[in-house]
């Protein structure tokens, strides 16, 4: 008989009694977390979404913020160079001013020099001339008082005689060079 009540009796399905404490035991249970857990769970479910709500919000303002700052560094980096192009090509004109400047200077400069040294050369010239003149002549009275046997002493006829003697050499000279 126990074994045919055995046999009756599936292992599978629950007896009445138990099932219908189960479901009592379970509503209980489940009517408890429902008032008591649950709204718990909730509250922190929301307060973890507004969180993360508002951590998106401020990753989305940081983000914006960035991306204005970004956009105003590009702004200044790019006035930055705009303004060290110009810089150099304003060093580049005044260098070219200041070069030009230089070279009128430096010509001016090598034009007085130049003056300078024909005025010197030319009163070099002017001595040299005057100085062989007086050599000249001194000798050339020199010699002419030996020839003549008396002595040219007289300044004033010394001085014109020599004229005369150079005049005629510079006129031969210049006759010379005409006929070349």
């Amino acid at each position: 008989m126990v074994q045919l009540a055995a046999e009756k009796e599936n292992p599978l399905v629950p007896p009445w009694p138990e099932l219908v404490i189960g479901l009592i035991a379970f509503v209980i249970v489940f009517g408890f977390l429902a008032k008591k857990l649950l709204p718990n769970i909730n509250k922190v479910l929301e307060e973890r979404r507004e969180a993360i709500e508002g951590g998106i919000e401020k990753a989305e303002a940081a983000q914006t913020e960035a991306q204005s700052v970004l956009e105003q560094y590009k702004a200044q980096l790019a006035e930055a160079r705009h303004e060290a192009a110009r810089l150099r090509q304003e060093a580049t004109e005044q260098g070219t001013v200041l070069i030009q400047e230089m070279r009128a200077e430096g010509q001016r400069q090598r034009e007085e020099i130049i003056a300078a040294g024909h005025a010197q050369i030319e009163a070099d010239r002017k001595a040299a001339a005057h100085s062989l003149r007086q050599d000249v002549g001194k000798l050339a009275t020199d010699l002419a008082g030996k020839l003549v046997g008396e002595s040219l002493e007289d300044h004033a006829r010394q001085s014109r005689t020599i004229d005369r003697f150079l005049e005629g050499l510079e006129d031969s000279a210049s006759k010379a060079e005409a006929t070349r």
